[in-house]
């Protein structure tokens, strides 16, 4: 390979076919461990809260991902059929300077939810030790930060252990994670009197709807808003797909994993929070605080670490895949010369931290609804120019060489991302244009797609 060491190391350069070691079950397992989570069980929350009933809740869940799963594997096609991580990808739409753009959004957005994760995973720890140790409850408001800090030193251990480390706590924590969930939903049907009557009180759970507000006015903006949910991996998924054993593993094993596990556990969590309606009087979303009322009530402090560990294997297993194999590969992009993958996870767990996750977990649908606009054009230019322009055939050296045909920075490409970023947020001009941005990933990404074919075709 003829190539600039300024784009080349050895985690950027093409998986070799020894590398090539995850099948099916793996990719399943990579999707269930980042379905089974906090935010995925309080996910129906938001939608019901805004007004919408449980059917209506987990239908637009499982829409948006079977939307976003089209520009996943779309992406996932170049990682398997040429070995290379996404910052490399887009270098062919970008250039081999552009490519930061791209990179460095979705990194941006990953060190957020890296916080957030690591807050909810905290929290967990601080409960599992108070329950171990009556005194650390003495320690008041610095017992959740303790934990915070504690857990964000386990994620850093896998970051360091590197990307064979994460499939195996993915395939290992997949069945788990699974029979957690399903013991749990079996304990609030049977202590409420059976699935029906536990989904006959989730009307209990709804928000007040605003005059005039029904679930076509609810439908578009919560859709984006679960598009948005997995927009950043349906960018970067080359990261892993790299690893496939062949493109029917990836394709069979991330169908499998998203369209089932993440509509299953966000209906455990209605329906486990509307058996809480009827057991406790009000509604508890939060798993953490759930778990401690029950070992509180049944005086089985050994029943409450076993579900804690539970909730944080999966915030553990979340956060690794979702928010750290992204940005490490991003960071190193920028000079792989001095900055490993391994520095690049240090780097993002760094700013998890600066970012005050526990305030930004405050603005959940905000944060969504935005962020999913802007990477909606960035998605547009590279499935357009993976399809339509290079019809999927990439020159792999090229890609690690500013003498190839992709050069520096193409402008076209950034062009048509500003292009699609600012439709969206034309929505925030004037309430006729308010689907704009109500719909921004849909309208960001259709806006870029359009416009960057227009711009790339033959002169």
């Amino acid at each position: 390979m003829s190539s600039d060491p300024r784009y080349l190391n050895a985690d950027l350069a093409p998986v070799t076919p020894d590398q090539r070691t995850w099948g099916m079950w793996h990719y399943a397992s990579l999707w269930v461990g980042l379905s089974v989570c906090i935010p995925t069980y309080m996910l129906a929350a938001s939608l019901i809260g805004a007004g919408m009933n449980w059917w209506q809740a987990i239908i637009t869940i499982l829409l948006g991902n079977a939307i976003v799963l089209v520009p996943l594997l779309v992406n996932a096609d170049a990682g398997t059929r040429y070995g290379i991580p996404f910052p490399v990808y887009v270098r062919a739409a970008y250039g081999l300077q552009g490519a930061h753009l791209p990179a460095l959004l979705r990194s941006v957005v990953a060190c957020g939810w890296f916080g957030i994760q690591t807050w909810v995973g905290g929290l967990a720890i601080s409960e599992i030790m108070g329950l171990l140790w009556p005194g650390w409850r003495g320690l008041g408001a610095a017992a959740p930060f303790i934990g915070f800090g504690a857990f964000w030193l386990m994620n850093l251990w896998f970051v360091w252990k590197g990307t064979e480390s994460i499939k195996w706590l993915e395939t290992l924590s997949a069945p788990f994670l699974i029979v957690i969930g399903l013991a749990l939903l079996w304990w609030a049907t049977g202590r409420a009197g059976g699935l029906g009557a536990v989904l006959s009180r989730s009307e209990a759970l709804r928000g007040s709807v605003a005059p005039g507000a029904s679930f076509r006015g609810l439908f578009l903006p919560w859709v984006t808003a679960m598009v948005g949910y997995w927009a950043t991996l349906s960018l970067s998924i080359p990261d892993f797909t790299r690893y496939a054993r062949s493109q029917r593993a990836q394709i069979a094993g991330q169908a499998l994993g998203l369209l089932t596990t993440m509509p299953l556990f966000a209906f455990i969590g209605v329906a486990v929070t509307s058996a809480t309606v009827m057991l406790y009087g009000r509604a508890i979303w939060n798993p953490v605080e759930l778990v401690s009322r029950l070992a509180a009530e049944r005086h089985s402090p050994l029943l409450a670490i076993i579900a804690l560990l539970a909730i944080l294997v999966a915030t553990l297993t979340t956060n690794l895949a979702a928010n750290v194999v992204a940005p490490a590969n991003s960071f190193a992009n920028l000079n792989p010369a001095r900055i490993s993958a391994r520095l690049g996870g240090l780097i993002a767990a760094t700013i998890g931290v600066l970012i005050f996750p526990w305030k930004l977990l405050d603005a959940y649908q905000t944060w969504l609804i935005s962020y999913s606009g802007l990477l909606g054009a960035v998605g547009g230019v590279i499935v357009c120019d993976y399809l339509v322009v290079r019809g999927r055939r990439l020159l792999v050296d090229d890609l690690y060489s500013e003498r190839g045909i992709y050069g520096r920075v193409n402008r076209r490409a950034v062009a048509a991302t500003a292009a699609g970023i600012l439709v969206a947020l034309a929505g925030l001009i004037h309430p006729a244009l308010g689907f704009l941005f109500n719909g921004s990933w849909f309208s960001a990404a259709i806006v870029s797609f359009v416009m960057y074919s227009y711009l790339m075709r033959p002169k």
